[in-house]
């Protein structure tokens, strides 16, 4: 049987509840590091990171990044909690 609309409404809003969870959005199950670093320091977090937790293991990823104005680099690293 198919959800009816309010299923899914309620289904949804009990994702935005995890959101809130320090370092988790929407129920995905990764967690989230965001840093703010000159360039070349966040070069060296970035691979310190995948160094600690492989991409093959962990699926590591940089999500996001970018530039500031300041010449900065903001970026978030995500992974999961733990490796199989």
């Amino acid at each position: 049987m198919a959800d009816r609309p309010r299923d899914l409404a309620e289904r949804m809003a009990r994702r935005r509840k995890m959101a809130g969870k320090p370092g988790q959005t929407a129920g995905d199950g990764y967690l989230r590091e965001t840093f703010t670093l000159p360039r070349a320091a966040a070069r060296e977090r970035a691979q310190a990171f995948f160094a600690r937790y492989p991409k093959a293991g962990y699926m590591s990823a940089v999500e996001t990044w970018r530039e500031l104005p300041g010449g900065d680099i903001e970026f978030t690293m995500r992974r999961l909690p733990s490796a199989d």
